[in-house]
């Protein structure tokens, strides 16, 4: 019998591997970001590691200042100048407070009954950075003047007495008074806490509100259950921006305040460019920034949203 013999099978032909495509561009993003870092390394973090040496040296400017790490002028500086640091927290909070009273129903207007004014209403809320910082500060001495319009009506409203007794002015006068300086840091930083507001009540559906005045909630109920929380972001974002930098403000405290008005900031741009005690003025500004990065903090986690605007 013959034997079939069976061909061997063809091979399939062997395909070459290609490559996966080079990504062009990859590096794109880290390009954009590099002036930004470079920005803060230069401005923001080599400034800072040089203040942070410098509140660790001791000598004079005659003699030289040398790294010794001398921690304690931290101590020195914290028990000498504790008032103003109280006064600091006391004066910004105050105004934050006020500008929250102030901002918000401003911010609501805006974002749910300006209308076709809302561009006007907004152009007014940003105008006073149209001028400087100093100016704005300076048109307060004339507004708040001995016997000017503003005192006058006061004393008649006997609204001065009760900040008389409240130790915020000196009889019938407001100027070089804790009440001026407040007026002063809430002015200046009242768009601060209205434009986050706004951002953020913008937001909220209006569907909501409807929904709300169908399951026959009252006006109150929807503004507490719904508008005020979903706010929050905003809220918490307008107090951070207005507190942070009148915590460390001091235009206001040395042109409308007095010698008992003082606050830190005086007192380190006195340390920096009168004195000239450079490692306390360092000292004191690093004290600044940790009690106001742990009351952050603990304010952010307090308040039940990391969802900042």
């Amino acid at each position: 019998m013959a034997t079939v013999t069976e061909a061997p099978p063809t091979p399939a032909p062997v395909v070459p591997e290609k490559k996966p495509p080079r990504r062009r561009g990859r590096w794109t993003p880290y390009l954009l970001l590099l002036p930004g870092l470079l920005w803060l390394v230069v401005f923001f973090a080599l400034p800072v590691i040089y203040q942070a040496s410098t509140s660790v040296q001791t000598g004079s400017l005659e003699e030289g200042y040398k790294v010794t790490w001398h921690f304690a002028t931290y101590w020195d500086a914290l028990s000498e100048y504790w008032p103003q640091f109280v006064r600091s927290v006391l004066y910004a909070a105050s105004a934050t407070v006020l500008c929250l009273l102030l901002g918000y129903p401003l911010a609501y207007l805006i974002a749910f009954r300006a209308g076709r004014w809302r561009n006007l209403i907004m152009i007014l809320v940003i105008a006073p950075f149209f001028t400087s910082f100093l100016i704005r500060t300076l048109a307060w001495k004339t507004i708040l003047a001995d016997g000017g319009p503003v005192v006058g009506a006061l004393d008649s409203l006997h609204v001065l007495d009760v900040t008389a007794f409240l130790g915020w002015t000196a009889g019938d006068r407001v100027l070089a008074t804790p009440l001026a300086v407040v007026c002063g840091l809430t002015y200046n930083f009242l768009p601060f806490m209205i434009l986050p507001l706004y951002t953020s009540l913008e937001r909220i559906d209006p569907r909501l509100h409807e929904a709300a005045g169908d399951l026959y909630a009252k006006p109150s109920t929807t503004f507490r259950k719904v508008t005020f929380p979903l706010s929050m972001p905003g809220v918490v974002s307008g107090t951070l921006l207005t507190f942070i930098p009148a915590t460390g403000d001091y235009i206001n405290s040395d042109l409308l305040g007095s010698t008992d008005t003082r606050m830190v900031g005086n007192v380190i741009q006195s340390q920096f460019l009168r004195i000239l005690d450079y490692p306390t003025a360092a000292a004191l500004s690093f004290i600044l920034m940790a009690a106001i990065l742990a009351v952050v903090t603990v304010y952010i986690r307090k308040s039940g949203t990391e969802d900042l605007v």
